[in-house]
């Protein structure tokens, strides 16, 4: 069928053509909502999801420490913001000015992570995407580790025998990485990509209910800092 839209605007543009003042904005209104319609998301779309992890935190990890002392180290850690000086990757920039929505956890970390890919766009901190909480097991004082092993051991602590020092369980954060991962696919589903920027241990729990939901992993960049993982729905 042929656009006489388009057509009655050609016509109004030549030398000497005559057309109601009126008419001629009303058809321009028309084209400015037809372009908007073609542009929009099909009805039935869905965005994709992202999850990414935040920057190298500013606290360092050179240094052999007890399991009391990585009980401190992690307070600090969870309060710390980035080390200075970093440039995120392009990818991941290029993710950020497609996106439709950013979201990032309320640690501050992860805030700064989200500055300073998304520009001048809004993001949403959400306390849901926090990291699951990492306590160490109660080995003695002569047994000393650096952070990052003490993280590795705490977790398979955390994980494989609920040591949760009164702190979220194992199937507390389940939970709560099913709810991002449902809050996720409600946003998505209005037809843009969503990404998050949040921490490496409950992206990754986000993820698996991801893919019992129905979505796939297409982009993997694993968890290392800045890395992001892409999920489209099957």
């Amino acid at each position: 069928m042929r656009d006489t839209s388009t057509d009655s605007l050609a016509v109004a543009s030549r030398p000497g053509a005559m057309l109601d003042p009126d008419r001629l904005n009303d058809l321009a209104a028309d084209h400015t909502r037809r372009d908007a319609e073609s542009a929009a998301p099909l009805p039935g779309t869905s965005g994709d999801i992202v999850l990414a992890r935040h920057g190298e935190p500013a606290l360092s990890r050179k240094c052999l420490i007890t399991a009391r002392q990585y009980r401190d180290w992690w307070g600090k850690y969870e309060l710390g913001g980035l080390l200075e000086g970093q440039t995120p990757p392009a990818e991941l920039l290029l993710t950020a000015e497609g996106a439709a929505l950013i979201l990032s956890s309320t640690r501050q970390r992860a805030i700064e992570t989200a500055a300073a890919i998304s520009g001048d766009r809004e993001v949403i901190s959400d306390a849901l995407f926090i990291e699951a909480p990492l306590p160490p097991p109660p080995f003695p004082d002569w047994f000393k580790l650096s952070p990052r092993w003490w993280g590795v051991v705490s977790r398979f602590w955390w994980h494989a025998f609920d040591h949760h020092q009164g702190q979220e369980t194992r199937r507390e954060a389940e939970a709560r990485a099913d709810r991002a991962a449902r809050l996720l696919i409600e946003k998505a589903a209005m037809g843009g990509d969503v990404l998050v920027l949040a921490h490496g241990y409950f992206n990754h729990m986000v993820g698996r209910r991801l893919k019992v939901h129905g979505w796939r992993l297409a982009h993997n960049q694993g968890f290392k800092y800045w890395s992001q993982r892409r999920f489209v729905k099957r």
